[in-house]
């Protein structure tokens, strides 16, 4: 039993210690007169209050629900047009100049172009996050599909099945793993790109929030905004650990 609270100890004992000498560097700093750093003590005062009030939960639920509508586009239509392009030599040739050109273009380089023809909101963030999360769900489906036992296709042309079939039935149970890796990489990008968003041009959300509190001059409240950001992408990839097992045992992917 004890060796099991060891275990379960023992990887936060790095971080509890990163807050300890956070929170002593910072009441030293405040009390040499500086204002601009704030104690974790403060940040969880602030975070209690940004729930108690309710704008931890609303700011929050827009940005992880933008995220996640903008994630699931992007994935939709990466993961087709990787499977298309990861099956067809072809296709992959013809499209490479296409793909090559526009992949390096920065998601938050489309920003002005996304407020002039959506304006500010859900719609704005949604196209960039959307974008942003493409590129890397194209390409490590295209190299997931690429690297399926060729015997497998071989027997599925045998057995005339359609081109949606052996997508199906064939390519997704074998892609499976590498599949996940792109879904948690582009939820981590989906995050990252909304929060950047709306630190940049969207009043809403959790990076809105996060620079209201800085030019408030309220380094606790962005403080915890911060920490706030930060769980929120550690719970969200955790889940997305589960779901791949999940996944995987109900497929019979042995992993």
């Amino acid at each position: 039993m004890t060796e099991r609270a060891l275990s379960l100890l023992r990887p936060w004992v790095f971080p509890a210690l990163l807050l300890g000498l956070f929170e002593w560097y910072a009441r030293r700093a405040a009390a040499q007169g500086s204002d601009a750093l704030a104690p974790p003590s403060a940040a969880l005062k602030a975070f209690a209050g940004a729930a108690v009030d309710g704008s931890l939960w609303q700011a929050t639920g827009f940005t992880l629900g933008t995220a996640a509508l903008g994630l699931l586009l992007g994935a939709v239509l990466g993961i087709a047009l990787g499977i298309v392009l990861g099956l067809s030599r072809r296709t992959a040739q013809f499209g490479l100049l296409s793909i090559e050109v526009l992949r390096p273009i920065p998601s938050v380089a489309l920003i002005p172009l996304s407020m002039l023809m959506f304006g500010f909101g859900v719609r704005m963030e949604l196209a960039i996050v959307a974008f942003a999360t493409f590129w890397p769900m194209l390409i490590l489906v295209q190299s997931a599909v690429q690297q399926v036992e060729p015997r497998l296709l071989e027997v599925s042309r045998v057995l005339g099945l359609t081109a949606r079939e052996r997508a199906w039935k064939i390519v997704l149970p074998a892609i499976v793993p590498r599949l996940f890796v792109a879904l948690r990489l582009g939820v981590a990008v989906a995050l990252v790109v909304a929060v950047t968003v709306e630190i940049a041009a969207n009043p809403n959300g959790m990076g809105y929030a996060m620079m209201i509190a800085q030019q408030s001059f309220d380094p606790p409240l962005m403080l915890a905004w911060l920490g706030w950001i930060g769980v929120v992408g550690f719970v969200i990839n955790a889940a997305m650990q589960r779901l791949q097992r999940w996944v995987a045992r109900r497929m019979g992917v042995v992993q």
